[in-house]
């Protein structure tokens, strides 16, 4: 699809419009600074973590199925490969291979860590009754007790797995929160339209947001639909209290619904705020504050604009920030003087130290016009004070990544990483 995460479309047409952005808006403006200049990747890099055990070591996801280590500081030349999936071929399709990986808690003791994966089904082993192609799988693994740089392949236990119907829209990123819970924001399961209609459908885990707790176990269900989970559900979760219908019934690990390819979020460290950069589909793309409970509209609606019918009177969660496709669409926007783009990528709210003047800017940026945008919100009045351009560039934005520090970074599809720092 030509908003596609990793869509190869030229869209320098648009760069005459770049000047419509909010320039004048007094947000800083920022530069990136190439760090790990001699890190060598042999596919895109999609993720980057640091450990949270006071060892300075970036976590870094290759697309195709590895995951590298570089110390944090270093030129990236003394990489070393901490887990290999390659052989499993999560990459099934452009958007689908090995995701993101998330540390527990109390990995600096227990050494557990959880990734997101997809996988090709064997063809006699499809899923029934809909034949479904391709699974998610998200894995608890541990460290290897020999050596803190290689993971125990050995110790893989997977906490569930879900069925796909097609190659694109998967989200794919895990992240803890500040509630102790795991995240996982899965896409609508791809196609255009939403055919199945996973955003609003609360039976399916597609077009979701997820909460589950690795630290429980949880029984749903009685006699004959009893499932003994890998996982426990919190107690708060909106449809905790639904009646169990198995895959019938609405599902007790939804957070919240109706988006439709949640690509990267994360929790502001400071307020504990979740953002989410949704990918919209052929008209607009959205930023959303994720809450407990919150509906935000897929596919009923794109940004804050009609897609498809739906209920009289249902109520949907605006995008705190949006921006269309094409700059016709500007006067019909929540913010006209926004620039344009293609594919959103989410990104972080600034709370690192060496920098102030980014202090509590929300930064993010679009994926096939590399431009890096941001804006202020004000909590109390539930509104955007200040947004605009930070910069203009032309390198893909694969994700945005954040140091223990809180300083950010940026993954491009060339294999390359920077470090966001100030004009």
């Amino acid at each position: 699809m030509k908003n596609s995460i990793f869509a190869h479309t030229q869209v320098f047409c648009l760069l005459a419009f770049f000047a419509i952005a909010a320039g004048a808006q007094p947000l800083p403006q920022i530069q990136l600074k190439q760090v790990f200049p001699n890190l060598k990747l042999a596919a895109r890099p999609i993720w980057m973590s640091e450990a949270p055990d006071g060892s300075g070591r970036f976590f870094i996801v290759e697309q195709t199925g590895a995951i590298f280590i570089v110390k944090k500081g270093s030129d990236g030349g003394d990489a070393k490969e901490f887990l290999n999936i390659k052989d499993r071929n999560p990459m099934v399709d452009n958007e689908c291979g090995l995701l993101s990986i998330a540390f527990h808690l109390g990995f600096k003791t227990n050494r557990l860590f959880y990734i997101y994966y997809n996988q090709k089904n064997p063809a006699d082993q499809n899923s029934r009754p809909l034949n479904f192609p391709i699974r998610s799988v998200i894995s608890e693994f541990q460290v290897s007790t020999n050596d803190p740089d290689v993971a125990d392949m050995g110790s893989e236990r997977i906490l569930f797995q879900v069925q796909q119907p097609f190659g694109n829209h998967k989200g794919g990123e895990l992240a803890f929160g500040p509630d102790g819970y795991l995240y996982l924001d899965l896409g609508d399961g791809g196609n255009a339209d939403d055919p199945f209609g996973s955003g609003q459908n609360t039976a399916t885990l597609l077009a979701k947001m997820l909460r589950i707790d690795v630290n429980s176990r949880s029984t749903v269900g009685e006699g004959k639909r009893v499932r003994h989970l890998q996982y426990g559900i919190p107690s708060d979760n909106p449809f905790v209290n639904e009646p169990d219908m198995g895959d019938r019934g609405a599902r007790k690990e939804i957070f919240a619904y109706g988006l439709r390819n949640a690509w990267r979020y994360s929790f502001d460290r400071q307020t504990g705020d979740l953002w989410a950069g949704d990918v919209g589909q052929d008209l607009w793309e959205e930023v959303d504050l994720i809450t407990n409970g919150g509906n935000y509209g897929w596919n009923v609606r794109e940004g804050a604009h009609h897609f498809k019918p739906g209920p009289a009177g249902a109520q949907y969660i605006d995008p705190v920030m949006e921006y269309p496709h094409q700059p016709k669409l500007l006067p019909e926007s929540m913010f006209p003087d926004h620039s344009i783009g293609l594919c959103v990528i989410g990104g972080y709210v600034y709370r690192g130290k060496q920098f102030p003047a980014l202090e509590g800017i929300y930064i993010y940026g679009d994926y096939n016009l590399g431009t890096i945008l941001g804006f202020r919100y004000d909590r109390d009045a539930h509104k955007v004070t200040m947004q605009g351009m930070m910069l203009q560039q032309t390198k893909n934005i694969n994700s945005f990544a954040e140091d223990q520090a809180g300083e950010l970074y940026v993954l491009t599809q060339g294999g390359q990483i920077y470090q966001i720092v100030p004009q």
